[in-house]
């Protein structure tokens, strides 16, 4: 299978994206949401054209806006998400 057939089945099931209250908890905190709704904020993140979706072992990595959404597979459980951090020298004309 393909890394955008992999993309394509993430995106194919976004309604069966779900979390846990802690990560949900743990969502918000990591990227400062103001949002009661974080799951629909990482379906929208998700979806949006310049994600870019990439499966390591168990999990899919979407990067979008500077951050990463980590979603398991098989469950479809969206475990975490956090700003990517910025290396040094990175972003210096």
């Amino acid at each position: 299978m393909s890394g955008a057939e992999k993309a394509g089945d993430l995106l194919f099931h976004l309604e069966r994206l779900h979390t846990t209250p802690g990560g949900d908890v743990r969502i918000k905190k990591n990227l400062a949401l103001d949002t009661g709704e974080v799951l629909g904020w990482c379906r929208e993140k998700i979806a949006a054209p310049g994600a870019v979706i990439t499966r390591t072992g168990k999990n899919w990595y979407v990067q979008i806006d500077g951050c990463t959404i980590t979603v398991n597979v098989h469950s479809y459980t969206v475990i975490t998400a956090h700003q990517n951090r910025r290396r040094v020298g990175e972003g210096r004309a």
